[in-house]
């Protein structure tokens, strides 16, 4: 099934409404231009309200142990800085 677009309702609310030039006007896609006559509504931006209820929802709970992803290297040899598991350097030793 398609839908018709009002072409001349939508060019009368582009053109005159908005003040846009024709070949602005053609170059938008209907989502664009609706968007810009404000019918579509983006998400509400988040309240304080709404903040406080998530936070109470979803706490921050302190894990025991490393945090996810903290300690990525555990059981790894120390590579210092940048070296190999043999502490040699990269690009060989330099002066």
């Amino acid at each position: 099934m398609s839908r018709c677009l009002d072409w001349p309702g939508l060019m009368q609310a582009g053109l005159k409404g908005l003040g846009l030039l024709p070949a602005d006007f053609w170059r938008l896609s209907p989502l664009e231009l609706r968007i810009m006559l404000g019918a579509e509504t983006l998400a509400p931006a988040l309240t304080r309200a709404r903040l406080d209820e998530l936070a109470r929802a979803f706490p921050d709970v302190k894990q025991e142990g490393p945090a996810h992803g903290a300690d990525r290297n555990a059981g790894r040899p120390d590579r210092g800085a940048g070296g190999d598991a043999d502490g040699h350097g990269r690009g060989g030793d330099r002066l």
